[in-house]
């Protein structure tokens, strides 16, 4: 009869880690005396994740002491106590290879049902004092597993444990684990998970998403090129005072790949001094013209903005990444919406130029913002490509324009805010667009979301480095990135391209992902092992190791950088 061992709980607390503070509840310990289990915890417990950790679906965590002894054999140890993989229950017996997603447990007075596998995770690594734990809970089939209360009620150590339901479709922990974390899935168990209620709904969409790649659907186009590869300047027009526009082709005639409207291309920018600079700049014409354009704007201190928009000359060829980027004009018939401020117009821009190819029919609503016409490129353009479609709307502000100005651009006074983007009165069915800084699509899209917009039909393109996601992590001062402290490295150097840095690897780091830390660069992890792919990056070019080995290798052209080492110079789409 299986057995409940301990009870374990702890509150979360700040804890060192790597000269950061991670705000963690893993340090769990042994309860005396009977604990009162409730809904979402039981009483004296707490997490300091709860993205991650607690709620409803993980109100309790549960270990086997037939793990524990596994992993005293495997790490040779002989002191760990109960609460030791901050798990609530320690018990005897509920293999993970047997208990099933559904399954019914009484344990004392309260009842439970089994939700979901643990969540890898870097802090059970922490607590334990190895690094690489959370990926080989996975790789060795022993994750432990969450449970959701159903009744309230006290448990203390020495109850017995007695199933009081077997979940439909005997799908194991270990087996639904292995379907999110391990290559090889099996479509007839990704669908069998599905049609589990008790399932946790955030790994049901997950498995939404693999069993839609596993039942064939359209995968995600590999670039057209691997790494750089010469393009010629054939053209260089100033678009305005402080915007050049730079048309590329092929030396040798020709025609380019096709593009997707919406796409970017990554540019190494041959300037005199200093490491040679990266940067991404948008699509803005046509995207299946043979040849790509991309318009620039001119950054005050901008040295690679500088050099294109003021030395760049035609005759010049340019190393150029392949085109690049999810934020994409997808076909469809409902109205379309593109919505932009300052040099954010390039990326929608060229979404219009492929609704005016295609003579579309759909309802365009072309919305942008700028300073005044001379802050306005490409105005011109615009307005002729909307002119040629038959269903669509031109609202352009202008904040700091004389009345004049604003009368010959047909533009309204003020800025593009958030309640202006309201009255507009916008179609509630729309597919939306939105680029610009970041304040500004921030605003866009809850002005959106508050017109009726299903905010899963609002797409925003940030140009800059992707948000952060570093669970735990507490404190964090906001640093542009920079070079690490202490002397350079005299490894491969990795560039990071969003970031615009360009530094040498110390071969004393671990991973690329310690470099970017060291770096301040924006990072997104989560169990720093290669188990999750929250870290997966584009790689535009360079050769990587791994150690660890990731338990799934990512797809071709990324990188998981948490466990990646360069083997040459590395340019990171980051």
């Amino acid at each position: 009869m299986p057995t409940l061992l301990s009870v374990n709980v702890g509150m979360p607390k700040d804890a060192p880690w790597e000269g950061r503070t991670v705000r963690t509840g893993v340090w769990k310990y042994p309860v005396q005396g009977p604990a009162m289990v409730r809904r979402l915890n039981i009483d004296g417990d707490g997490q300091g994740d709860t993205a991650g950790h607690g709620g409803e679906q993980r109100a309790v965590l549960v270990y086997q002491i037939q793990s524990y002894r596994h992993w005293q054999r495997h790490f040779g140890r002989a002191d760990l106590g109960y609460g030791q993989f901050g798990e609530n229950l320690t018990v005897d017996g509920l293999l993970d290879d047997e208990v099933c997603i559904g399954d019914r447990y009484r344990i004392g007075e309260a009842e439970f049902e089994v939700t979901q596998p643990r969540v890898t995770c870097y802090r059970v690594g922490m607590r334990f004092g190895e690094p690489e734990l959370a990926a080989l809970l996975v790789s060795h089939h022993r994750p432990g597993f969450y449970m959701r209360v159903l009744r309230e009620g006290q448990v203390q150590a020495g109850d017995r444990i007695v199933r009081t339901r077997t979940g439909p479709g005997a799908l194991s922990v270990a087996d639904t684990d292995a379907l999110l974390y391990l290559p090889g899935r099996d479509p007839a168990k990704l669908r069998l998970a599905l049609n589990v209620p008790a399932l946790s709904p955030g790994w049901q969409g997950s498995f939404r998403e693999l069993l839609a790649d596993a039942d064939g659907s359209e995968p995600a186009a590999r670039p057209a090129w691997d790494g750089f590869r010469p393009l010629r300047v054939t053209d260089v027009t100033a678009e305005s005072t402080t915007v050049t526009s730079i048309r590329l082709a092929d030396p040798d005639g020709s025609p380019l790949p096709a593009a997707r409207a919406g796409q970017y291309l990554t540019l190494r920018v041959p300037t005199t001094t200093g490491p040679t600079p990266v940067r991404s700049y948008s699509l803005s014409a046509a995207p299946d013209a043979g040849s790509y354009r991309i318009s620039v704007k001119h950054e005050p201190q901008g040295t690679a903005s500088g050099y294109l928009t003021t030395r760049l000359r035609p005759g010049a060829d340019l190393q150029v990444a392949a085109p690049r980027g999810e934020f994409v004009y997808a076909e469809g018939s409902a109205p379309v919406l593109l919505v932009s401020a300052g040099i954010g117009l390039t990326p929608v821009l060229s979404m219009l130029h492929a609704l005016a190819d295609r003579k579309s029919e759909r309802e365009v609503w072309w919305i942008h913002g700028a300073r005044g016409p001379r802050e306005h490129p490409l105005a011109a353009e615009a307005h002729d490509l909307l002119a040629s479609l038959p269903h669509a709307h031109e609202h352009v502000f202008y904040s700091a324009a004389t009345p004049e100005e604003r009368q010959r651009a047909h533009a309204a006074p003020g800025r593009l805010t958030k309640d202006r983007l309201i009255a507009l009165s916008v179609p509630a069915d729309a597919t939306a667009y939105v680029c610009g800084p970041a304040p500004f699509m921030t605003d866009m899209r809850q002005a959106l979301t508050e017109t009726g917009i299903d905010p899963a039909h609002i797409h925003t393109e940030l140009f800059g480095t992707l948000a952060a996601i570093n669970p735990g992590l507490t404190g964090q001062p906001a640093r542009a990135p920079h070079q690490p402290p202490g002397p350079p490295g005299t490894g491969p150097t990795v560039t990071f391209a969003r970031s615009g840095l360009t530094v040498p690897f110390d071969e004393g780091r671990r991973s690329v992902l310690e470099l970017a830390d060291a770096c301040d660069v924006p990072t997104r992890w989560s169990c720093r092992t290669g188990v999750c792919h929250t870290c997966v990056t584009p790689l535009l070019s360079g050769t990587i190791s791994y150690s660890p080995e990731p338990l799934e290798a990512p797809a071709a052209g990324e990188v998981l950088i948490c466990c990646a080492r360069p083997g040459t110079d590395l340019v990171l789409d980051m």
